[in-house]
């Protein structure tokens, strides 16, 4: 059996504090996993940022439920699922990706979880679990399956080595000079041509 693990934010929708960073004109909030590789050290930047400036999670489902897929997402995805098995791991948060995952025909998806209180405010974050990107790919292929993954940024390197095949899709600039061994692709044609030769190469 083959599976295909991929990111969500940056190769399937956009990155969603980005989005919000840009809409509520706080430039703070445009860091993401492409500039920091620890992911409880940007949380905790974020939730500092929000707090600051009183948001909640109300504040960024409204940015969230005008955000669609990335141009084509769709159509590649429903193309992928046709070949193999899909799923989706992700360091966003179900609070934030339901509206996201009706828009490309619920895949599944693992991700994390908010703690908010009853004034809307994100007090904390859960983790599913450590590292589980990696983790999830490391039981996938337990489990006998053939794993492809692509992601686009820091947190996705793990993923992509602990695959039977890696490729990053639209990386920045420092990520594809600090993991060289991953091949690069810029569109959803090349992507889906780098997974359909990673699985050929495991044969």
């Amino acid at each position: 059996m083959r599976i295909v693990c991929l990111d969500l934010e940056g190769v399937l929708v956009p990155e969603i504090w980005v989005e919000f960073a840009e809409r509520a004109g706080i430039p703070e909030l445009r860091r993401t996993t492409r500039d920091e590789p620890d992911y409880d050290t940007l949380m905790k930047y974020r939730l500092s940022i929000l707090a600051k400036h009183q948001l909640g999670l109300p504040d960024i489902q409204k940015v969230i439920a005008d955000m669609g897929p990335l141009p084509g997402a769709r159509a590649f995805l429903d193309s992928l699922r046709e070949t193999y098995q899909v799923v989706i791991l992700s360091d966003t948060f179900y609070e934030f990706a339901h509206p996201l995952m009706r828009q490309l025909a619920w895949p599944t998806l693992f991700c994390h979880g908010l703690e908010i209180d009853d004034k809307g405010v994100i007090v904390n974050y859960r983790l599913r679990m450590p590292d589980q990107k990696r983790e999830a790919v490391k039981r996938f292929r337990e489990l006998n399956f053939t794993a492809v993954a692509a992601g686009d940024s820091y947190n996705d390197t793990a993923m992509l080595g602990a695959a039977h095949g890696g490729i990053l899709f639209c990386p920045p600039a420092n990520v594809v000079r600090e993991f060289p061994q991953f091949p690069v692709t810029r569109d959803y044609p090349a992507l889906r041509m780098e997974i359909d030769r990673a699985f050929a190469r495991v044969g």
